[in-house]
């Protein structure tokens, strides 16, 4: 797939700035809320280099992209967390897991709302800071709606925990150290295997494109661009 220097520049601004803004925003939170490992670490920036993993940000998208994968997944460095150190741990872990995915919403809502401001653009300018405001918003929804899968370590498995009462939190906490090879799973070795069997086992993208086309559309209706 060739890429040329016009599209990789109205994605990588957007990307970084969506899985920058969403680490930072968990350490941000879980600061005020009592635990500083994120902020004594360096980990509460806007420095993308801080928050990129070498494979799950950059090379496992391009491998996807490059053989054809008709989805793209990837992951930031975690921001990390002592739980224990946290207020109030339960309810606060709630909180800080909400705070990505919060943040994402905010951008894309940004974003649309940008979009009212195009007119005022200079002409020479204005396709790329459309395409980039676009990708933005597109981008920013995804990563929202996909990190609050129930399924940890992501943003919506912990909600769960926290929400849950202890005889299905406890379980399902415990799938933590497995969730990226359940969420591999999920949405590769499934589809793979289904092609295969003559079945559509795409569950996961299925669900995802309904979510997120659920929160396209509302955030497009309330900044007045429906």
């Amino acid at each position: 797939m060739n890429i040329s220097a016009y599209q990789f520049s109205v994605w990588v601004l957007p990307i970084l700035i969506a899985i920058t803004f969403h680490e930072a925003a968990h350490g941000f939170v879980a600061h005020r809320l009592g635990d500083n490992t994120a902020w004594q670490l360096g980990r509460v920036t806007f420095n993308p280099l801080k928050h990129i993993d070498p494979f799950g940000t950059v090379i496992l998208p391009a491998v996807l992209l490059l053989s054809h994968s008709p989805f793209l997944f990837g992951y930031a460095k975690p921001v990390p967390v002592n739980f224990r150190n946290l207020n109030h741990p339960r309810l606060d872990m709630v909180w800080v897991a909400l705070a990505g995915p919060a943040t994402n919403i905010i951008l894309a809502l940004a974003a649309a709302f940008a979009f009212h401001a195009l007119p005022f653009t200079p002409p020479n300018a204005a396709q790329w800071i459309t395409d980039n405001l676009k990708n933005a918003f597109l981008i920013n929804i995804v990563l929202a709606v996909f990190n609050m899968l129930p399924i940890p370590p992501l943003d919506g498995g912990r909600v769960a925990v926290g929400l849950l009462p202890r005889v299905l939190a406890y379980p399902l906490s415990r799938l933590e150290p497995w969730g990226m090879l359940i969420l591999i799973g999920l949405l590769i070795l499934l589809p793979v295997i289904g092609t295969r069997l003559g079945l559509n086992l795409d569950v996961i993208s299925a669900i995802l494109g309904t979510l997120t086309g659920y929160v396209f559309r509302a955030l497009l209706f309330i900044t007045g661009n429906a």
